[in-house]
Parts: C-alpha cells; sequence; structure tokens
C-alpha cells in the first residue's frame, strides 16, 4: 500500500498536463489557469523487492477551471503510465489524452523527476486550436482519499500556472 501511495503523483501529473490544454473562444494566446482536476483509475504492480518495482496505471478524470469558464474548464483525460524502481533509482513517464467542449484534444508525453516532485511535459500532438499549445506549472494534491478497492485510487490535485498558444 505505502508502494502504490509512492505512484499516485504520477497520475496527478498526467492530469496536469492533459488537463491543461483546454481553451475557451474568448481567451488570449496566452496567459495564466488555476483548475481543479479529480480522477481515478487503476494500478498493476510488481513488487519484486524494495529496490525493484513497476507499477502500470490508467486513469480517467475531468478538470474544472476557477474562475469557471477559464482556461482548461471541462476537460475530460485519459492517461496510462509506467513507473519503475531499478536499484532503488526511480522512472516515470506517461502519455495523456484530453479532449475540451469544442472537441479539440491534445496528446501529451510526461517525464517525471526522480524525485517524484516535480516534471517534465511535451505535447506530441494537437489538433484545431490546440497544436502548438504548452503549459507550465505546479501541482498540490488534496487528499488523502480513501482506497475503495486494492489496485486503485482517486485523486484531486490544484493546478496554477501559464500558457501559450501557437
Amino acid at each position: 500500500m505505502n508502494t502504490l501511495l509512492k505512484f499516485v503523483p504520477f497520475s496527478a501529473v498526467c492530469a496536469v498536463v492533459s488537463a491543461g490544454l483546454a481553451l475557451a473562444a474568448e481567451l488570449p494566446k496566452e496567459g495564466k489557469y488555476d483548475f481543479t482536476s479529480c480522477s481515478s483509475g487503476v494500478v498493476n504492480a510488481i513488487a519484486f523487492s524494495e529496490t525493484h518495482s513497476a507499477f502500470a496505471i490508467e486513469e480517467t478524470g475531468a478538470t474544472l477551471s476557477n474562475p469557471p469558464g477559464g482556461m482548461f474548464d471541462h476537460g475530460s483525460f485519459h492517461c496510462v503510465g509506467l513507473r519503475t524502481m531499478f536499484e532503488g533509482k526511480l522512472t516515470q513517464t506517461g502519455i495523456c489524452e484530453a479532449t475540451y467542449p469544442d472537441g479539440g484534444k491534445v496528446l501529451v508525453r510526461i517525464t517525471v523527476a526522480p524525485d517524484g516532485n516535480s516534471a517534465t511535459r511535451e505535447v506530441v500532438a494537437g489538433t484545431g486550436k490546440y497544436e502548438g499549445s504548452v503549459a507550465s506549472g505546479t501541482i498540490t494534491f488534496i487528499r488523502p482519499f480513501p482506497v475503495l478497492k486494492p489496485g486503485t485510487f482517486q485523486l484531486c490535485t490544484h493546478q496554477a500556472g501559464t500558457y501559450k498558444l501557437k
């Protein structure tokens, strides 16, 4: 269980990146965002030892901006990811797809830092006005949430930062 909780921040980062690329028509080409993201998912684990493990995750979730109608409002996302620990060294990567009310989508690659507290993100592809979008910011985890069933998780985050459209 303790190992599972160490994995959950990766899913939040998936949410950050995939939720972070929606855009209402009247918003400027660049600016600040502030939103809450909530998701749930499943974790499949290989807990080989304290220094060797692997976890695959799949999650879905949604976002609400603050204030309503702001950047990244009403996005739905789906993420898949992999976390490995080999000889005590952590790696975490993931891919997220987000869909927004205007029908646009983005595909984002996420690489989490070895300490698990930060991440880099790269927009791999976008459709419509989301093509070429970039965003970065901070994540605050809102937890704990009880585990409803072994191998699952529920997570909300508060996220704020900046965005820029092509």
